[in-house]
């Protein structure tokens, strides 16, 4: 994460110099670390799911607290300050001047500001459950943190902008939950897994699975952004077009390493020929230009 951290600001900064000014806003330099962060913590539970069939799991339960409490943690913190700067910009004021009227207002009574609060509800309860769960060394299910993780994740694109159209939140929800089923696995890999068998366990479960999600991705940000642009021509006419023009290229790279590595370092990681060490290089590689693309994705959250 500290290098997917800069790599998703690259993303919003890049973002930035493609749209201004019609946007992005500052808040999406939080946004993208929200959202980097909570795919790595959805990714962790989907780990143990992968490993479901193992007698013996490369991951044990009891290891993945401690992990899962210091991101749910910081993922709180990065929501809280989400939330901080949405109702400063609503009330027209800093951050530092909003006062606790303006903000329990916000929380109480505007939509934008109920759907943050329920956000930092659900991230700061997998903090406090993980963090309880690593001091009792307890083996409960990872169930509800994948849940409230979930929850976490959809609650902001759902109410978007493509709430109004026809299946648009189930549009909207499809794509959010396969960005971070692509991310967030791969990087819970590259924190968690020092061991060449472990990667020869779960490498091949996570690429069938990133396959899929990349066609989910695809499928659904074409029709966002045509209900969103509405003719090809705002493509590189407004900021908003170009920052998804900036999205296909990104998601076509990507495409093309992850078939690269599915003909590569997939099946000779399955096969134990690849280090865990190398491994973790590569991992690393993609999670970084990942994050670039997440820093896309939460800018253009915020372009008009």
């Amino acid at each position: 994460m500290l290098l997917a951290a800069p790599a998703g600001l690259a993303g919003v900064g890049l973002a930035w110099l493609l749209a201004t000014p019609d946007g992005p806003e500052a808040s999406s330099l939080i946004r993208v670390l929200s959202d980097c962060l909570g795919a790595t913590v959805l990714g962790v539970t989907v780990l143990e799911w992968l490993q479901r069939s193992e007698r013996r799991p490369v991951l044990e339960r009891s290891a993945l607290w401690r992990p899962l409490a210091a991101l749910a943690g910081a993922w709180t913190v990065a929501e809280a300050a989400l939330l901080v700067a949405a109702a400063a910009q609503t009330s027209e004021v800093g951050a530092s001047a909003l006062s606790s009227t303006a903000f329990g207002r916000f929380v109480g009574e505007i939509s934008v500001g109920q759907i943050g609060a329920a956000t930092l509800g659900c991230t700061a309860a997998i903090a406090v459950l993980t963090a309880v769960a690593f001091r009792r060394d307890a083996r409960w299910p990872l169930t509800p943190v994948a849940v409230l993780a979930t929850v976490a994740l959809l609650a902001r694109p759902v109410t978007g902008h493509m709430s109004a159209q026809a299946l648009g939140s189930v549009f909207v929800a499809a794509h959010a939950l396969a960005a971070a089923l692509w991310l967030g696995p791969l990087a819970a890999m590259a924190l968690l897994l020092r061991a060449r068998g472990a990667w020869a366990v779960l490498l091949p479960r996570y690429s069938d699975l990133a396959w899929r999600c990349v066609a989910v991705l695809a499928v659904t940000g074409v029709v966002d952004a045509a209900v969103k642009l509405g003719d090809v021509g705002s493509l590189v006419g407004t900021g908003y077009g170009r920052i998804v023009l900036a999205k296909v290229v990104a998601l076509v790279g990507l495409g093309a390493l992850g078939w690269r590595w599915r003909r590569s370092w997939v099946p000779a990681a399955g096969a134990h020929r690849v280090t865990a060490e190398d491994s973790l290089r590569r991992a690393v590689v993609d999670v970084v230009a990942m994050a670039v693309a997440f820093g896309l994705a939460a800018a253009l959250a915020t372009t008009a």
